[in-house]
């Protein structure tokens, strides 16, 4: 896998995260945070997760290795754990669709950045990081980049799961529809 190979699952990631958060947006709160049988026991607890991992995973790629998540969804910004020095969290809690939202497109706009500044060197370069735990543990970045985009799809497809337990509206977020869209898009604009 190449760097536009990258750029392309990172451009599909955004695409299908957006849509997700555009069926999250339709529903109650009480369904947003209702239980449900699945990895996690709602709505919020899944997506949350999706969140934390892209958050968690961007501060290694940068050489960051928190030893604590990003705040529980229920707790205050407060009790954030895993910042840099001087960094300051945005958000006063991670409980609602907008709040998550917020925080997903502060780390989407950070990890764009990231991928545009990414060589092809850097990508097939072995990152070194430390779990949670703080284990040491390294990897090739490539693989790394593609192991976040899967574990979004697959919690993903979860959430579509839980989006129809608790009556909301669902969509596609197959890959195939993505590359659909993007010819269309490149018909219409050439």
């Amino acid at each position: 896998m190449d760097i536009n190979d990258i750029r392309i699952l990172y451009a599909y990631n955004l695409w299908a995260n957006r849509r997700m958060f555009f069926a999250l947006e339709k529903l109650s709160d009480a369904q947003f945070s209702s239980e449900a049988e699945s990895s996690f026991p709602s709505l919020r607890e899944s997506v949350f997760h999706i969140v934390a991992a892209e958050w968690l995973w961007l501060k290694r790629w940068k050489g960051v290795s928190p030893r604590a998540s990003v705040p529980n969804p229920d707790l205050s910004a407060k009790t954030w754990n895993g910042l840099t020095p001087g960094e300051k969290p945005v958000y006063e809690e991670l409980a609602s669709v907008a709040a998550l939202r917020s925080f997903a497109d502060s780390v989407e706009q950070e990890r764009q950045e990231f991928v545009v500044a990414l060589t092809g060197a850097r990508l097939q370069s072995v990152l070194s990081y430390n779990d949670m735990a703080g284990k040491p543990c390294a990897a090739p970045l490539v693989q790394i980049m593609q192991h976040l985009v899967n574990h979004g799809s697959y919690h993903r497809g979860q959430v579509t799961t839980l989006l129809r337990q608790v009556g909301g509206e669902t969509l596609s977020l197959d890959m195939l529809y993505f590359f659909m869209e993007e010819r269309e898009k490149a018909a219409q604009a050439g």
